[in-house]
């Protein structure tokens, strides 16, 4: 018997709320229930409770997502970092152990997409090339800067690949389809270029090594991709290019060896059937390569001056000087008498040499013919491993064997010789130029890019190490020792990795498919589906039927009164597992007023539930209609659930859901390693 106070309020029918501590509590608690009692988890679930088994771990989705996950970590850092580190100078320098040698870079051949490289491949995929190129180049160069911290780097040329093309203030471009590129698109890929080589100088750090005076880095050497060739160059092409990246002619002392630059591909324009004509291309080089020789003596002193402590320069002497001498007069040098340091050749076009002569074992796309069988030595002349010696349009693979004579001859005591051009690597002795020593030993470095026809380009490392006196002797203990050490490092190939992403994605579309063709046969669960047969909670429905309002209603009616205490009780609870109590229609709590207005109820009026659950409402419109029409808000719905899908359609269905699922993650992890390169 239900025990109403003074205001008809049922005894003991309210209590304070839970506090949120409380509620925490009671959260964890059953949790903990849940985890440890298997009859908790049976009454909750039922028969059919989740598997928390070793083995849902290990579904084929979350298998493919892993194997992804560590193929593109490897396409995109590991591969990069482990061809580099496999690179570092000590696993193949072979100095003295107190050396200190000068290491420098070879870069040659970027030739930075444009539109002049696939001029008949569609925008879309001229763009990904971009992309995907300048990815590269950036990502090794940095990564170059990082683990190999040189202390120079030097451009061989060919920085872009269609520059000779873009239109100047002065020139239009000799090609119809590239004239509406001008001096702004230029500007452009030249800010391209800073971006990818000259922001990414100091990723290693900008202090020079101990014992070396700062790092440098050259790249004015023009190539024929960034002029054109010989008498094919446009006088305002080249002046816009020296304004940016300097003069191509040009010395340098690093590491004690000097470097003489020439611009070769304005220099092949001498001899030439117009050369009266085109005089203003050739003549800066060939004026630059009559005075090399006084000048690499000038610039030795320099260098020595400096080592000792001193200026570069002597004073000047107060002396008058009549004018009759004044013409002849010159800066002041020391006169002391000098050894040379080694002089080392760069130019873009590779100097010449017969036809058929072998570039070595190193060159990739046509490697060394089999000699005969019973011969050991390789053969002379190998047409397949050589550059072939030919031109065309705006190009020359060798310079012309007179105006390579003449480079050897005018600058004198050529040792060694870098070029780029041909983006393949080539190693060759020239043995009839003039030179020092034995020969030049002439290597032709690979281009960086992997969008040049090379699978894996590469960098030329050069260690140089020669400790000279005063007076520029060396002081190698081995008279005649080399002074200079070459390794060629290998980069990653781009077009494995790509062609490695395809492979898995192969697989991965075909298991997946297997795998949803056995879904639809009926022999694999999905991984997706519940038991609809007996759900966790009753599910309600606005609009069930009348005759599931009046059933609902009559077992309500029948149902005994349950105080505040009972249904928080731990026994309550365990008795009435897997039930629960469905309010009517009439019972819901609403933040209005009721229709029968705001009044206590008389104390004669007899409750079955707390005053609460009597809270009135305004019924909405659409109450209204369920009302008419027989429809109660708020009963159990005996509506039947959807039937599961079968056949095709389910087949449809598990292979989409599982594409999904892989490639939300894939794709995510991707373009977060692209970003964070």
């Amino acid at each position: 018997m239900v025990v109403y106070d003074d205001y008809g309020v049922p005894v003991g029918a309210y209590s304070e709320p839970e506090t949120l501590t409380h509620q925490a509590y009671r959260t964890a608690r059953a949790f903990l229930i849940y985890q440890v009692n298997p009859v908790a988890r049976k009454a909750i679930f039922g028969n059919k409770s989740r598997d928390w088994s070793w083995r849902s771990l290990f579904t084929l989705v979350k298998v493919l997502v892993v194997v992804w996950l560590a193929t593109l970590y490897w396409g995109e850092r590991t591969v990069f970092r482990d061809s580099i580190e496999a690179c570092r100078w000590e696993n193949w320098e072979n100095w003295a152990s107190d050396a200190n040698p000068h290491r420098l870079i070879f870069v040659a051949d970027p030739q930075l997409v444009d539109p002049h490289t696939y001029p008949d491949r569609p925008r879309l995929l001229n763009s990904l090339t971009v992309q995907f190129t300048d990815q590269y180049i950036r990502r090794t160069y940095s990564k170059i800067q990082q683990v190999l911290y040189p202390d120079s780097v030097i451009f061989l040329g060919d920085l872009f690949d269609g520059g000779r093309e873009w239109s100047t203030t002065t020139t239009v471009s000799p090609e119809k389809q590239y004239r509406k590129y001008g001096d702004s698109f230029w500007l452009n890929e030249y800010d391209r270029f800073g971006r990818i080589f000259f922001d990414h100088w100091g990723d290693g750090g900008l202090l020079p090594r101990l014992g070396q005076p700062g790092k440098k880095i050259i790249s004015s050497m023009p190539g024929n991709h960034d002029l054109g060739f010989s008498n094919g160059i446009q006088i305002g092409v080249r002046k816009r290019f020296n304004a940016y990246f300097g003069e191509g002619n040009r010395m340098d002392v690093l590491g004690n060896h000097t470097f003489v630059s020439i611009d070769s591909v304005s220099l092949s324009a001498m001899g030439e059937k117009d050369s009266q004509e085109t005089e203003e291309l050739w003549k800066p080089s060939m004026d630059f390569l009559s005075g090399a020789k006084e000048q690499k003596k000038k610039l030795v002193q320099r260098s020595l001056r400096v080592l000792q402590g001193l200026t570069p320069y002597p004073k000047f002497s107060h002396d008058i000087v009549p004018n009759t001498e004044f013409a002849k007069a010159v800066s002041p040098h020391s006169d002391d008498t000098i050894t040379e340091f080694p002089t080392i050749l760069l130019t873009h076009v590779p100097l010449y040499r017969a036809p058929g002569t072998p570039c070595g074992p190193q060159r990739e796309r046509w490697p060394p013919t089999p000699p005969p069988k019973g011969q050991t030595t390789p053969l002379e002349k190998d047409d397949r491993n050589a550059i072939r010696v030919a031109a065309g349009y705006q190009y020359q693979n060798v310079i012309r064997q007179e105006i390579s004579a003449d480079i050897a001859k005018k600058i004198g005591g050529i040792g060694y010789a870098f070029s780029g051009d041909d983006h393949d690597y080539c190693e060759v002795v020239h043995k009839d130029y003039a030179s020092a020593g034995s020969g030049i030993r002439e290597i032709t470095v690979k281009s960086i890019s992997w969008a040049m026809g090379v699978r894996k380009p590469g960098v030329v490392l050069v260690s140089l190490w020669n400790p000279v006196d005063n007076h520029g002797a060396s002081l190698l203990t081995e008279p005649g020792a080399p002074t200079i050490q070459t390794h060629q490092c290998l980069l990653p190939d781009q077009l494995a990795i790509f062609i490695r992403y395809g492979a898995l994605f192969g697989i991965t579309f075909l298991t997946l498919v297997l795998r949803a063709v056995l879904v639809a046969s009926g022999k694999v669960t999905p991984a997706h589906q519940t038991d609809n047969s007996s759900p966790l909670l009753p599910t309600t429905e606005h609009g069930s039927s009348a005759k599931n309002e009046k059933a609902d209603l009559s077992s309500h009616q029948h149902q005994s009164v349950v105080s505040h205490d009972s249904i928080s009780s731990n026994s309550s609870m365990a008795s009435e597992r897997g039930k629960v109590q469905v309010r009517s229609s009439n019972a819901r709590t609403r933040s209005v007023s009721p229709k029968a207005g705001h009044r206590l109820p008389s104390a004669h009026e007899k409750y079955s539930y707390p005053l609460v659950q009597h809270a009135g409402y305004y019924e909405t419109p659409e109450d209204e209609d369920d009302r008419k029409g027989g429809k109660v808000w708020g009963t159990v719905s005996t509506k039947k659930l959807k039937p599961r899908k079968k056949g095709t359609a389910l087949f449809w269905h598990e292979f989409v859901y599982s594409i999904l699922r892989v490639a939300i993650v894939v794709f995510g992890w991707y373009f977060w390693l692209l970003k964070r390169w």
